[in-house]
């Protein structure tokens, strides 16, 4: 049977976050396979209450785990990463990745106990990772972290340019520029780029990305402008954005104080590893409370809302002894994320509340985007003149429109969504299967699957409240003529003003002094009456149906 070169997406396709793609070369079904990151999204409480991280569910790959030779993980951004530590014990296989981003990998997976022997740190081109029918180098592009990579893999049937995330950025200030005399090389050695896997987040972006370095002057000018304590928050990962803000705080007379457990790690392990110099001094937010507050900034945690992160704490009111007043200003120097939009919005509403002038990256003065506009993407596909496009890291709109894009220029392009299986080793990609690409969830420290039920009847009590019936039965299948019954998340009173367990209550006394030998015997039967009753009652009373578990208690003869 001819062997063959396949693509499987079982993240970021059809979804901006929780990336996770694998490629595979050999005969069908027995493909030799590696792993390109393995990233995280973040829960919401309109679709994923109580859920911190979702991660992409490995089913598949853990079934095939014999056969993955390797995972690479193209840069340090959480949906890139964030799942190692709490899946990598399913794959057992080695990690590899640059100094900067194999450091953050290490803590990762030292935090969940896992060795940190298993990353292997590996420069970038023309350094080469041999695994398996694969031949894997790291191409420095720019991006929002330091020491983004693309990959280039070289396979039997071809080579693959997988781009993670980037940007046509030649001064980002910190990390690598992109260089576009290095990609005329690849593109032109052998027999050319035969897939080219490409970001598409920002294909609906009509005008040329901008470069990091022109945030510089105007970020100066806001901070010296500014007469009171200047608070402002971005990526923690975006090390190039903490340096322009730190630099401006230095350059208008103000001490730096830098307050997130995230952007201080970032900071920490950006200067361990080389690829950040030159960060200006920090104060403890002690030192910063003791400063008059035209001496001070605060870069913060919390750009996308976070809950517990610095920036809702602070509005909130007093964080590690530091206290927002009014007149004081606060930047985001970010994009929102969208889905992010509400909880960004409490905060700033919240800051204004407090007498806090808030400014924001709409104007394009205070951010730029890391990823590359769609006159960047066209670039790249010039540059490269790939055989085939499969758009990856966007929702489904992105991908399509990143299709029709690459089609109308002339080249072979499809839509693979998570768990849509390409044959890439052809003149054109072939759907060949669809595979099982769940996701999985961390709740509090539990991983459980989407389709548990667990978040779904979390929702379900959320929309409809919860009843809490108790019933007694002695040993002769007699039914005690008492329910009791307690609510959670309802309203206590009826239409009538009557109160409503007690009204609940009265409904199952009658029933249940009338219920036959037969349902008083079966536990399953008496449990479906008692909920039906339950529910309709209260459908009756206040236009809810809520959740019901029902407690049978039998009492034995002695």
């Amino acid at each position: 049977m001819a062997e063959r070169l396949i693509y499987l997406p079982l993240g970021g396709a059809g979804e901006i976050g929780m990336n996770a793609y694998v490629y595979g070369y050999g005969a069908p079904g027995k493909e030799r396979l590696i792993l390109v990151d393995l990233g995280v999204t973040f829960g919401d409480m309109d679709g994923s209450p109580g859920i911190d991280l979702i991660m992409p569910d490995l089913a598949w790959l853990q079934q095939n785990r014999d056969r993955l030779e390797a995972i690479f993980i193209t840069h340090g951004h959480e949906d890139h990463l964030g799942a190692v530590g709490h899946l990598w014990q399913r794959l057992g296989v080695p990690i590899y990745a640059r100094q900067f981003t194999g450091a953050l990998v290490r803590l990762k997976l030292e935090e969940m106990g896992h060795p940190a022997n298993v990353v292997n740190i590996t420069g970038p081109r023309p350094e080469v990772t041999r695994t398996g029918p694969f031949t894997v180098q790291f191409v420095p592009v720019s991006h929002s972290i330091p020491e983004s990579a693309a990959l280039i893999i070289d396979t039997p049937a071809g080579r693959i340019v997988h781009t993670g995330d980037f940007k046509l950025d030649g001064t980002p200030v910190v990390g690598d520029p992109f260089d576009p005399i290095l990609w005329h090389d690849i593109a032109g050695e052998g027999r050319g780029i035969k897939v080219l896997a490409c970001d598409s987040t920002n294909i609906f972006t009509p005008h040329p990305g901008r470069s990091e370095a022109v945030l510089a002057n105007p970020i100066l000018e806001w901070v010296m402008a500014q007469k009171n304590l200047v608070v402002a928050t971005t990526f923690a990962s975006n090390i190039a954005r903490l340096k322009t803000l730190a630099e401006a705080a230095i350059a208008s007379g103000r001490k730096v104080c830098l307050l997130g457990r995230a952007m201080r790690r970032m900071v920490s392990v950006g200067l361990e590893t080389g690829v950040l110099t030159d960060f200006p001094d920090t104060i403890s937010p002690d030192e910063a409370a003791g400063l008059p507050r035209n001496q001070v900034m605060l870069i913060v945690t919390g750009s996308q809302g976070e809950r517990r992160a610095a920036s809702a704490q602070l509005s909130r009111g007093r964080y590690l002894g530091l206290q927002l007043k009014e007149g004081d200003s606060f930047l985001f120097s970010s994009k929102t994320i969208p889905g992010n939009e509400r909880p960004v919005g409490r905060i700033m509403n919240a800051l204004s509340e407090l007498g806090v002038d808030v400014y924001d990256a709409d104007d394009g003065l205070y951010h730029v985007s890391g990823h590359a506009n769609r006159p960047d993407i066209e670039a790249l596909h010039e540059l490269l003149k790939p055989e085939i496009v499969i758009p990856m890291h966007g929702e489904h709109m992105h991908l399509r429109e990143h299709v029709q894009m690459a089609r109308a220029r002339g080249l072979q392009a499809e839509i693979a969504v998570n768990g849509t299986m390409l044959d890439l080793t052809g003149e054109a990609p072939k759907v060949v299967d669809q595979v099982e690409s769940g996701r999985l969830y961390l709740d509090g420290t539990v991983l459980i699957g989407a389709m548990d039920g667990i978040v779904r009847d979390r929702i379900r009590m959320a929309l409809n409240g919860h009843a809490l019936v108790s019933v007694i039965v002695d040993e002769e299948d007699n039914v005690l003529p008492d329910a009791w019954v307690e609510l959670m998340g309802l309203p206590g009173r009826t239409r009538g003003g009557d109160d409503l367990a007690r009204h609940v209550e009265g409904e199952l006394a009658e029933f249940l002094e009338g219920a036959d030998a037969r349902t008083v015997g079966d536990d399953r039967k008496l449990d479906e009456a008692i909920r039906k009753i339950t529910r309709q009652v209260a459908m009756e009373e206040i236009g809810k149906k809520p959740e019901v578990t029902v407690i049978i208690s039998r009492l034995m003869a002695d």
